[in-house]
């Protein structure tokens, strides 16, 4: 029989209950992952009760009820709170999404919180994104273009920039990439869905002249075919984006460019 060892805080265990204040009517529980590395211990889950009618309607206003009443210990990272920044993303109910723009409501049950998963994480909720922004630097996300004389606009008509669309709405939010499990295996050498997106989206956009310079530096069996097509990443994306659309149309034109 083979025997595994697990690794070293792999098991998360039961933590403390923050009950809710007496006199609370309307109670949702909410299980949030608690680790830090200023503690020898594992990881734990806490369940904090939210008297609902002092809260707001969305996961995060539960999360910032919990910082600023309950346990001021709580991490996560948040900026917006519209849906914008992409800063509060995290697993929700099992699903990559923005604390935002989540209604505590789509929830049955208690509400299970954890950080984006398959990243080494910094604190509770708070992903290491480091590799991820190495990343999206090395497509170099930004226009190339030297034909045009830098004092003037370069001009697109509206069916060129309509091909933006469903591109440049991207939030860098990385739900998609986390939510993938070729990105879950490869990670060191995997784009991932979010990066991968981006780069289309310098690559579709027509006044950029880089485009067979930027399609060499994605033809790899790595960087761009670790792509399986499996679409978490549409299914999970909070703005309603397709990265697996985008990877698809990028895989087209390297097919296209050798005929």
């Amino acid at each position: 029989m083979v025997e595994f060892t697990l690794p070293r805080n792999s098991r998360v265990r039961k933590g403390k209950t923050w009950p809710a204040p007496e006199g609370a009517t309307r109670v949702r529980t909410f299980r949030i992952y608690r680790w830090s590395p200023d503690d020898d211990d594992n990881p734990r889950m806490d369940s904090y009760e939210i008297d609902m009618d002092e809260c707001g309607p969305m996961v995060l206003d539960a999360l910032i009820k919990i910082k600023n009443e309950i346990d001021p210990t709580l991490t996560f990272r948040r900026s917006c709170r519209e849906g914008v920044c992409g800063s509060c993303s995290m697993n929700i109910d099992g699903t990559n999404t923005l604390a935002c723009t989540k209604y505590i409501d789509e929830v049955k049950g208690a509400v299970k919180i954890y950080p984006l998963p398959h990243l080494h994480v910094v604190k509770d909720l708070v992903p290491d994104l480091n590799d991820a922004y190495a990343q999206l630097t090395s497509i170099e996300p930004w226009l190339k273009a030297d034909t045009h004389p830098p004092d003037r606009e370069r001009l697109q008509s509206p069916t060129e920039r309509k091909k933006l669309d469903g591109l440049y709405e991207c939030i860098l939010c990385f739900s998609c990439t986390t939510s993938c499990p070729s990105y879950w295996w490869n990670s060191d050498r995997y784009l991932g869905p979010a990066v991968l997106l981006q780069a289309y989206r310098w690559i579709a956009d027509s006044r950029d002249e880089r485009t067979g310079e930027r399609l060499d530096q994605l033809e790899d069996p790595f960087r761009l075919y670790r792509c399986h097509t499996i679409m978490n990443c549409t299914k999970t994306c909070p703005k309603g984006l397709n990265p697996g659309l985008a990877i698809a149309e990028i895989k087209k034109l390297m097919v296209l460019r050798q005929s």
